[in-house]
């Protein structure tokens, strides 16, 4: 399982990348290998403000959809229309061109509030 190690995390599965005030978003490598083939992704819209924990996206699979919750508050600065157009995205490169939106931030601490790296691995389930 692929854990970046400069990324911050949630117990949902969402990582988060942080530079200038500005959070990157996605899901992880273990929620896009759950999930498995993603068919269809819905994002928020740019300039919506969003509190930390609120729903604001939605990724569907040929075996789930899953709801994907903010992982900080701000507003909504960029939204990633590529995944719209191809979910697969997500699959093949999580962290990197599959990531979903951006939040600049409204208080930059709520970053400390969530999982590094180490808290985030500690938490999966054993694999089998």
């Amino acid at each position: 399982m692929n854990v970046p190690r400069e990324l911050r995390y949630t117990s949902t599965h969402e990582w988060v990348r942080v530079r200038a005030g500005v959070a990157t978003v996605g899901i992880t490598d273990y929620a896009q290998a759950q999930l498995s083939d993603l068919t269809f992704v819905e994002l928020p819209d740019k300039n919506d403000e969003v509190n930390a924990s609120d729903e604001l996206a939605v990724v569907e699979s040929v075996k789930a959809a899953s709801d994907v919750y903010a992982p900080v508050s701000g507003t909504i600065v960029e939204a990633n229309e590529r995944v719209v157009e191809q979910p697969d995205l997500i699959n093949t490169d999580p962290y990197g061109e599959g990531w979903l939106f951006k939040i600049r931030m409204s208080d930059t601490s709520e970053v400390q509030d969530l999982m590094d790296a180490d808290q985030y691995e500690e938490q999966l389930p054993e694999e089998e």
